[in-house]
């Protein structure tokens, strides 16, 4: 298997015609289940296929992750991949040390629900850029697979996991 093949770019990620705009897209329900406001996708940031739709939080999110760009450790399973991409303001403009926070099932699509395994956390850098080496999820009963995202800008609101769907 070459780089290549291992190392997806975040379109191939997405895959089967569901992509995220340059920005992410928040869900619309909140921690404590009150509503949140929702905001216009802006597709004039580069990315013109369709918006991934919004669901309800995805389960097992744990504060307090390690911060760390990839979720590897030796001899795990599953087929490893990179998703990276940009967080952006609705205005296309990069947000620098915005705080990413990512965690998913294991290749049984089992969640670690007592240490950190498949979670950590990492920040953007100045040009709004992340980079995570992962595996490919597996399949959870009732959903497809996908890596759950919380994204907080300095000083601003979480933006609720609009869980990047792999192929």
């Amino acid at each position: 298997m070459t780089d290549r093949e291992r190392s997806h770019t975040r379109r191939e990620f997405l895959g089967v015609s569901v992509a995220v705009p340059a920005a992410f897209v928040i869900g619309t329900v909140s921690e404590a289940g009150a509503q949140a406001p929702k905001i216009t996708p802006t597709p004039a940031c580069g990315d013109d296929g369709p918006v991934t739709p919004a669901q309800t939080e995805g389960p097992y999110f744990k504060p307090s992750s390690p911060r760390r760009a990839s979720l590897l450790e030796p001899d795990m399973a599953g087929t490893r991949i990179v998703v990276q991409g940009r967080v952006l303001t609705t205005g296309c403009t990069p947000i620098p040390r915005a705080l990413v926070d990512f965690w998913q099932a294991d290749a049984e699509g089992r969640y670690d629900n007592v240490g950190f395994r498949l979670r950590g956390h990492q920040f953007t850098d100045e040009a709004g850029h992340y980079r995570l080496e992962t595996i490919v999820p597996g399949l959870y009963p009732g959903r497809t697979r996908h890596v759950h995202v919380k994204v907080q800008a300095p000083n601003q609101s979480v933006l609720h996991d609009p869980a990047l769907l792999p192929r």
